[in-house]
C-alpha cells in the first residue's frame, strides 16, 4: 500500500488506536476518535468517564513525543482486510485558536460531541510516515497461495 493510500484509508476510518511510550519503554495503547488534515492527526480528551484525570497518554507524550496511530478494517471475508498507520511526533495543545479548531473539527466528524464535552487537552500528531497493508493488493488478491 502506498503512503497516499494508507492516509486515504486511515482518514475514512471512525476509530483508531493511539500508541505512546511509557517511561519504562512499554507501549501504552488506547482507542481514540480523531480527524485528519494532510499529514496531521488530531484527537482530544473528552468528558467520558475515566479512572483518572491524569491520563497516561498525555504524560507519556509530554516525556516522549513519539506516537503511532493505527486503524484497521476487519471482516469475515479476509480478502477485504486492511490496516493503515501514521507514525510521528505529537504535541499537546491546551488553549488558543488551534485548540478551538481541533475541537470544532472533531465535533463536525462525530455528532456525539454535541452531547459529550471535549474538556481536556488536544493531541496533534505530525505524521512522518504513513504505512499500511491490504489483502486486495497482496498475493491473495492475485490468486497466489503460499
Amino acid at each position: 500500500m502506498t503512503p497516499e493510500e494508507a492516509r486515504r484509508r486511515f482518514s475514512g476510518a471512525r476509530v483508531a488506536r493511539l500508541a505512546t511510550v511509557g517511561p519504562d519503554g512499554a507501549p501504552h495503547l488506547v482507542p481514540i476518535t480523531f480527524a485528519v488534515a494532510g499529514d496531521r492527526i488530531f484527537t482530544a480528551i473528552d468528558a467520558k468517564p475515566k479512572r483518572t484525570t491524569t491520563l497516561r497518554r498525555i504524560a507519556n507524550l509530554r516525556a516522549d513525543p513519539r506516537a503511532s496511530v493505527l486503524v484497521d478494517h476487519y471482516v469475515a471475508e479476509w480478502s477485504e482486510l486492511w490496516w493503515a498507520r501514521g507514525d510521528g511526533r505529537a504535541s499537546i495543545v491546551e488553549a488558543g485558536d488551534e485548540f478551538q479548531a481541533i475541537r470544532q473539527r472533531l465535533r463536525e466528524r462525530y455528532p456525539q460531541y454535541a452531547e459529550t464535552a471535549l474538556d481536556g487537552p488536544a493531541i496533534v500528531i505530525d505524521v512522518e510516515r504513513w504505512s499500511g497493508w491490504a489483502a486486495d493488493s497482496g498475493p491473495l488478491a492475485r490468486g497466489v497461495r503460499g
